[in-house]
Order: C-alpha cells, then sequence, then structure tokens
C-alpha cells in the first residue's frame, strides 16, 4: 500500500544514489504564466525512472536478490533496473520492444544487463518478461504498478514542493501511470490544493480512456515518437491512483511535442525526449490553463535518440512555421526562378532547397512544379510570402 512514510522511507534510501534535479525557470516558454522545468532529463540515466527502479530493488529480500531481477521497458526504466541491478551486485534481464531507440538499448547493456529484444510495442515485451519470469523464477520489477516503484517516483513530488511550496499546478507525462501517480498522491496529500495535471500521447492516450470509460481497457495500437510513453494498457494500481488524486489528462499531437522539444533546445539549451516534452507541450499549446499561475513542467527523461532527433527538429520547425514549403506551378521558361526568388529574399525568406518538376501529368505539357524549401520567421511570415507570389502572377499548389 502506498503511503507518505514510503515515499519519504525512499527519499531517505535514495539519497545517496540519485540526483536531486533542479527546478529552472523557463521564461521565454510563455508570458502569460511563470513555468518552472523539473530536469529529471538531467538525472543519472537520463531519467526518472532510476528513482523507483532502485527503490524497489533496494527492498527485495536476500532471496529475491539471488534469484536475479527482470523487467521490461521501452528504455528508460531498462537503464534504471540495470544500473540499480548492478548497484546492488544482481543479475538483471531486460525486455525491450525492438523499436526502441538504439542508443537506450546499448545503455542498458552498458549498465550490465542482459538484453531481450521483443517484437511490437511495450505491452508485447511485457507479456515475454512474465512469460521468462515463470520459467526461471527471477523476481519482476514493474515498471509502474507497484507500490514501491511508485513511492520513488513519488520523491520528485516532494523535491517539487520543498523548491517551489507556492506552486500552483504540475504537469506530468504519463503512460502507465507510476510517475503521475507517486508525485500526485505525494503533492495532494501534503497540499491538496495544488492541481495535478497529466498529459498522453494522442497515439497512445490509454489512461485517459480508462478514466473516461471508468475502466481499464487496451489500445489495439499505439503511434507516436514519444516511446517512453507508448503503453497499451496502464496499471491496475496506477488507474486507481490517478482516478482519485489527478486533476486532469490531456492529450498533445508528435507535431506539437517536437515543437515542445525545439522549444526547449533554443530557449532553455535542453534536450528532451518525446516522452519528457510532452508536459512542455501542454503548457505551450494551451491544453491546460495555467495563464497567471506557477507551473511546473515535469521534464521525465531525455534519452532521445540522436539519429531521429533532426527529424523532430524538422517537425518542430515546420510546425512553428518556421520552415515552409511551396509548390508553385509556373510557365517553362527562363527566369521563373529568379522572379520566385526575389520575391522571397526581399521579404526576409532563406531558400535553402528547390526541386523543379516537369513530369506531373496532372499539369500543362508548357508548365512545370517548383517545389521551394525555405526558412522562415512564423506562419505569419509564410503568409506574407505567399501572398507576395500569389499578387505578382504566381500560381500556388496546396500541399
Amino acid at each position: 500500500m502506498l503511503t507518505l512514510d514510503k515515499i519519504y522511507h525512499a527519499q531517505y534510501v535514495l539519497k545517496n544514489v540519485i540526483r536531486p534535479t533542479d527546478l529552472i525557470k523557463a521564461p521565454n516558454l510563455r508570458k502569460d504564466s511563470e513555468i518552472y522545468l523539473k530536469t529529471e532529463n538531467l538525472q543519472i540515466t537520463g531519467s526518472f525512472k532510476v528513482r523507483g527502479a532502485y527503490y524497489k530493488i533496494s527492498q527485495l529480500t536476500d532471496e529475491e536478490k539471488a534469484r536475479g531481477v527482470i523487467a521490461c521497458s521501452a528504455g528508460n526504466h531498462a537503464q534504471g533496473v540495470a544500473l540499480a541491478a548492478a548497484k546492488n551486485g544482481i543479475k538483471s534481464l531486460i525486455c525491450i520492444p525492438d523499436g526502441a531507440p538504439i542508443s537506450k538499448v546499448e545503455a542498458t547493456k552498458s549498465y550490465g544487463a542482459e538484453v531481450c529484444l521483443v517484437e511490437g510495442a511495450y505491452d508485447d515485451a511485457y507479456n515475454k518478461a512474465i512469460e521468462i519470469q515463470h520459467e526461471s523464477g527471477m523476481t519482476f520489477i514493474h515498471p509502474f504498478d507497484d507500490d514501491m516503484v511508485i513511492a520513488g517516483q513519488g520523491t520528485i513530488g516532494l523535491e517539487i514542493l520543498n523548491d517551489l511550496p507556492d506552486v500552483d499546478a504540475v504537469i506530468v507525462p504519463v503512460g502507465g501511470g507510476g510517475l503521475i501517480s507517486g508525485v500526485a498522491f505525494a503533492i495532494k496529500t501534503l497540499n491538496p490544493n495544488i492541481k495535478v495535471y497529466g498529459v498522453q500521447s494522442a497515439g497512445a492516450a490509454s489512461m485517459v480512456q480508462a478514466l473516461e470509460k471508468h475502466e481499464i481497457g487496451t489500445l489495439p495500437t499505439v503511434h507516436t515518437i514519444a516511446d517512453g510513453i507508448a503503453v497499451k494498457t496502464p496499471g491496475n494500481l496506477t488507474y486507481e491512483l490517478c482516478e482519485k488524486y489527478v486533476d486532469d489528462i490531456v492529450t498533445v499531437t508528435d507535431d506539437e511535442v517536437s515543437t515542445a522539444i525545439l522549444g526547449l533546445i533554443e530557449q532553455q539549451k535542453l534536450i528532451a525526449e518525446g516522452a519528457g516534452a510532452v508536459s512542455v507541450a501542454a503548457a505551450l499549446f494551451d491544453k491546460i490553463d495555467i495563464r497567471g499561475k506557477k507551473a511546473v513542467c515535469l521534464v521525465s527523461g531525455g534519452n532521445i535518440d540522436v539519429t531521429i532527433l533532426s527529424r523532430v527538429i524538422n517537425r518542430g520547425l515546420q510546425k512553428a512555421g518556421r520552415l515552409a514549403e511551396l509548390i508553385i506551378e509556373l510557365q517553362d521558361k527562363p527566369g521563373q526562378l529568379r522572379g520566385v526568388s526575389r520575391i522571397i529574399s526581399e521579404l526576409g525568406g532563406n531558400v535553402v532547397s528547390i526541386n523543379h518538376d516537369r513530369a506531373d501529368v496532372n499539369i500543362d505539357i508548357n508548365a512545370c512544379y517548383l517545389r521551394v524549401s525555405m526558412e522562415t520567421r512564423n506562419h505569419e511570415h509564410v503568409r506574407e510570402i505567399k501572398d507576395s507570389l500569389i499578387r505578382s502572377g504566381y500560381k500556388l499548389v496546396e500541399n
């Protein structure tokens, strides 16, 4: 059973293991509210998950430790379990979805764990881990539906209240619900007036669905760049805690998450993975009313795969209107490109790539399509360039 005493005990156990992460003021993310970032992306292993994993493993009996531990994870819990097991001299085996970023898989191995890649999403890795656990007798370390794990994550709530006791709202990423369950329980028990909001990816909104229907269900599929919260089925314990202690859970799109990642890089010089940035995305895109309030966005992890970071940044630039593409139908004759580029440059746009297409069967035989990618300031700037091209007689094709 989860208690406040258990969370305080977890804080005591973890004091020489984890880093009490900074609460950083972020004045440039929104001007109409006072936003702070709880930087668990700077935690050891790059994620909050080490808190719950270590506390759970520290409380195992000698017999349980001797059998070794097994876990399933999209990556961050895996690293937390691997590190905790290594520090306690315990063998560990982690089942990880085969679509998890390579960087997370390799980091898990670097802490000394054996890795079993499982085809599918988190829930498929969970089923495989349970199968192996029954066969081997290893101790299963659940990533979220366990009171010891939840107590470990709840230490973040204690740190937030210690650093910012007059906070109005705390915004927390939600996958299976272990993080928000611990944080909400700690905060609401100590100060029930503070609002606690959860955020899920629109492509993996399992807890949102459970709370709306008042019963736990399983999503047929999940699809999101926030791989750390791509969970088809929330936990039984976490569902109960969310229903009791969480004020609301909202969703954000992948484009909104990409914009949040870009904003954290540019404004705060922080790297967040998709799951870690959903809280910031909710604040940026008015999913939660925090105007005039002190709000903490919990940035839960920073283990983004560098191979997809450039794609995420590009999506963020497009969403913010800072990278735009125009398709212009032109008569295929000399001087056309010069006229287009002159208008764009005079209005302050920067052309980064051009593609000239004569082969499209849907256009006149003497015409061509010109695809122009350009750097712009915002959506208003893009509209200004489009309007100027139209006034000059160019035909724009919607894309």
